[in-house]
C-alpha cells in the first residue's frame, strides 16, 4: 500500500541511493556539512540514527529517495557511508516506466533541471553524486533561513521558489554577489507577487 511506512532496520550504502530529482543547491549542500561538522563526537551517531532518509522502493530494489537530498549529498561528501532509510511505498512490483510515472503523479519526484525546465525521466541522476547546482534553490533555502518564507511540508516547496526567484533576480548577481542578491530576494519574498507559494510570509494586505 501506498500509505504503508517502515523502516529498514539495516544501512543503505548512500551510493546506492537512487535520486528523485535532477539538482540540490550545493551551497545548501555545504551549509549541511558545516552543521554535520558542527555536531559533537558524541551526538554524530545518534543524529544518523534519528535522520532516516525517505525512500520509495523501486524496480530491482533499488531506494529511490523522496527528500533530504541535501542531506544525502552532504553526509556523502562527509565521508558518510551508509544512512537508514524508511521506505514510504514498496513499488518494486513495477516495471521502469510504470514506476516512474507513478513517482511522477504522487509527486515523489522533480524533473526540472537548472534553468527550472522540465526534463525527460531519463536525465535524472543515477546517484546522489551526480545531482547538479541549482543557485536558486540555495537561493530559497538561504530565505527560508533568514526568515523570508515558512518551512512547509508540501513536496518541492523551495523549488517552487527558486523558480520565483530565477524570473527576479539576475544569474549574474547570485553567482557574484550571493548576499546582495539574498536581500533582494528576502524583499521580494514579502510581496504580493508571492503569495501564491508555500510558505508566503507577507503581509496580507
Amino acid at each position: 500500500m501506498l500509505s504503508e511506512i517502515k523502516s529498514i532496520l539495516k544501512p543503505v550504502l548512500i551510493e546506492d541511493l537512487r535520486p528523485t530529482q535532477i539538482t540540490v543547491g550545493f551551497r545548501e549542500v555545504a551549509f549541511k556539512r558545516q552543521e554535520l561538522r558542527a555536531l559533537p563526537a558524541n551526538r554524530a551517531g545518534a543524529f544518523l540514527g534519528h535522520h532516516f532518509i525517505p525512500a520509495v522502493q523501486g524496480p530491482k530494489g533499488r531506494y529511490h529517495i523522496v527528500d533530504h537530498h541535501h542531506l544525502a549529498r552532504a553526509l556523502r561528501e562527509e565521508g558518510v557511508k551508509d544512512v537508514f532509510v524508511t521506505v514510504v511505498a514498496d513499488l518494486s512490483m513495477l516495471d521502469k516506466d510504470a514506476f516512474l510515472v507513478v513517482l511522477d503523479n504522487c509527486s515523489w519526484m522533480h524533473p526540472f533541471d537548472a534553468s527550472g525546465r522540465r526534463r525527460p525521466y531519463s536525465d535524472i541522476p543515477k546517484s546522489i553524486d551526480q545531482l547538479i547546482d541549482d543557485p536558486y534553490r540555495s537561493l530559497a533555502g538561504e530565505v527560508r533561513r533568514l526568515g523570508g518564507c515558512a518551512k512547509v511540508s508540501a513536496p518541492f516547496a523551495e523549488f517552487l521558489w527558486a523558480d520565483f526567484f530565477r524570473r527576479r533576480v539576475a544569474k549574474a548577481l547570485v553567482r557574484d554577489d550571493f548576499d546582495k542578491a539574498t536581500r533582494l530576494a528576502l524583499q521580494l519574498a514579502r510581496q504580493a507577487d508571492a503569495k501564491y507559494l508555500p510558505g508566503w510570509s507577507g503581509a496580507d494586505i
